[in-house]
């Protein structure tokens, strides 16, 4: 099967990172400053995915496997790795975990059956893990890896019973972030900043024990704050007035006319 444009794609990166007729900026990227761009065009392809937009999707997984290319490449230059191992290495793995598909063709499996294997499968490969909550856990961006410490928690029955549970455990730790801010504007910026991550963290259990994904939520919440403030800045402007020189009451007002519509 050939695949004219990804080859030629493979080679167009190997030419920005030709060590002497490449381009500057490209050759002096690392994996580790690159990693941020990885996560960038990821979110990009989620917010074209949740546009419903083909276009876009087609253009933003386009900039993440521009990510992987560069990866791949960087890595054939240290003899790391190279694109075909790593796409040997996951094909081998995806065969080996879906049996009912390679080696049992036209076997019925539900998909509970297809998660249960899968499991079974990755832990037969890279044996029980020491610890059931660890820190792989922290990989994702923190409010999701929230929401995966409490998913993973709750198999090894370590959670609360019910959502009105959480409700209690979210109270308490807001009232404990009021105690760390008394009157006076003096606080332990230390001592605040836990509390605060405590209490985003039971916010996140919260969602999870009502069947919502916390990182979601808080996307959605950000696309609601920018819309919306973006129709008062349109207000703004339409009164021959800026941001900056606008009385935060008067912003206050437009900020409630805009929600009410």
């Amino acid at each position: 099967m050939a695949h004219p444009e990804l080859e030629r794609c493979i080679e167009v990166i190997k030419q920005l990172r030709h060590p002497t007729e490449g381009c500057p900026w490209d050759l002096e990227q690392t994996h580790r400053t690159l990693l941020r761009y990885l996560v960038e065009e990821s979110y990009e392809f989620i917010e074209a995915t949740e546009a419903g937009d083909p276009k876009l999707m087609e253009e933003e997984i386009g900039d993440v496997l521009l990510q992987v290319l560069l990866h791949s490449t960087i890595a054939e230059e240290h003899g790391a790795f190279t694109l075909e191992s790593v796409a040997r290495k996951l094909a081998d793995k995806i065969v080996r975990r879906h049996p009912h598909v390679f080696d049992r063709r036209g076997s019925q499996i539900s998909t509970e059956e297809v998660v249960e294997n899968w499991k079974g499968i990755k832990l037969k490969e890279k044996g029980e893990k020491k610890y059931a909550v660890d820190t792989k856990l922290l990989q994702a961006p923190a409010l999701e890896s929230a929401f995966r410490i409490g998913e993973v928690s709750r198999t090894v029955n370590f959670d609360w019973s019910d959502y009105q549970q959480v409700v209690f455990k979210v109270e308490e730790e807001w009232q404990e972030v009021k105690e760390e801010l008394p009157p006076g504007g003096q606080y332990n910026r230390a001592r605040v900043k836990e509390e605060v991550g405590d209490l985003l963290f039971s916010v996140a259990q919260l969602a999870r024990h009502l069947g919502l994904n916390p990182e979601e939520c808080l996307r959605e919440a950000n696309k609601k704050f920018i819309g919306r403030f973006q129709k008062v800045e349109d207000l703004v402007r339409g009164q021959g007035k800026t941001l900056q020189k606008t009385p935060q009451s008067e912003l206050e007002e437009l900020w409630v006319r805009v929600k009410k519509q």
